[in-house]
């Protein structure tokens, strides 16, 4: 598990490098990512839910999302109303990571005996006024959303990176 979790955290690094490098491409196909991922869970909600005969709430969801995700796709004007919800999603999402770095660290200091738990809280504590700072002002996140965004990778993948070298392994 560790050196899986290190692999994720070198790749979640190098997408970062590259959000940072192509800042205005990763804004415009931000929306299309969603729409992916819209797709993606809508279908394989529907699929669960009829492989367990289960058609209640989740399966409603699911066949939801495919609508929305198809016709944000096919409808131009939603696809920038995506982008643009997306800043305000993308701010949010910065929140609350630092949140879950900051009480991952603590967490971390108690299992790994004081080893590397401060570089976590610190890189949580950046993600909070990231997230503060994106809320504030959206309009100049919509300008620099690739290079947050890329921040945000490296942050999370070098957070990865520490947390599978310093914690010991359950294995």
């Amino acid at each position: 598990m560790k050196i899986f979790m290190i692999i994720i955290g070198v790749l979640m690094a190098l997408c970062g490098i590259s959000c940072m490098c192509t800042p205005v491409i990763t804004f415009l196909e931000a929306g299309y990512f969603l729409v992916i991922l819209l797709l993606v869970y809508g279908i394989s909600a529907v699929i669960k839910a009829v492989v367990r005969k289960e058609f209640g709430i989740p399966f409603l969801f699911g066949i939801l999302s495919v609508i929305l995700g198809v016709v944000i796709m096919v409808v131009p004007g939603l696809k920038l109303m995506t982008d643009g919800m997306l800043i305000y999603i993308m701010a949010v999402w910065f929140l609350m990571q630092g949140v879950v770095s900051i009480f991952m660290s603590f967490r971390q200091k108690k299992l790994a005996q004081g080893k590397g738990w401060i570089g976590t809280l610190v890189l949580g504590i950046l993600g909070v006024l990231l997230g503060m700072y994106s809320l504030a002002h959206p309009v100049l996140l919509a300008f620099t959303f690739g290079v947050l965004v890329g921040v945000y990778f490296i942050e999370s993948g070098i957070n990865m990176i520490v947390i599978a070298v310093s914690v010991p392994s359950a294995e």
